[in-house]
């Protein structure tokens, strides 16, 4: 092949490749879709769909989800849990005291002393030994990441003072 012949066919290479959609991690999701997928986080879930919270957390973020599992719910009595999934307002208030604005990961909470939810308020974060609590709830798993941010995984709902 001539010189020139080749020049084209690289140079179509080229162009070709830069038309292609870039994927990083075409399995990667966002943060509502994993914790779907997870299967331990249906009564969180079930939360953020009553609290109308769907589309704010399939957002460009990126946010820190600090996530009670379904048995974290479970520590509440359950005239507590229903009356919050019956009350918007009150609902709203406490998932939102799990989120944090921006990419927290592991490494970086644990510098932490606090940190302030997109709720507003502070949570107290501790860490002991290795081990990393948010006010009272111990982080159970870490840097789950998603599309639009990270989940760290709780085993207490944790409720603004």
């Amino acid at each position: 092949m001539n010189r020139i012949k080749m020049m084209m066919v690289m140079t179509a290479m080229v162009i070709g490749m830069m038309a292609m959609p870039v994927v990083a991690n075409p399995d990667k999701k966002d943060i509502v879709d994993t914790a779907v997928g997870a299967g331990s986080f249906n009564t969180l879930v079930a939360a953020v769909k009553a609290a109308g919270l769907v589309e704010t957390l399939k957002g460009a973020g990126p946010f820190t989800v600090f996530a009670p599992t379904d048995e974290a719910f479970a520590k509440l009595p359950k005239a507590t849990l229903d009356s919050l999934l019956a009350d918007k307002k009150a609902l709203t208030k406490i998932l939102l005291y799990h989120v944090v604005s921006g990419n927290v990961m592991a490494k970086d909470v644990v510098g932490l002393k606090e940190a302030k939810t997109v709720q507003g308020s502070a949570a107290k974060i501790t860490v002991n030994g290795g081990k990393v609590m948010i006010d009272k709830a111990n982080v159970v798993k870490t840097d789950i990441a998603c599309t639009n941010g990270v989940i760290h995984v709780i085993d207490t709902v944790i409720i603004p003072q």
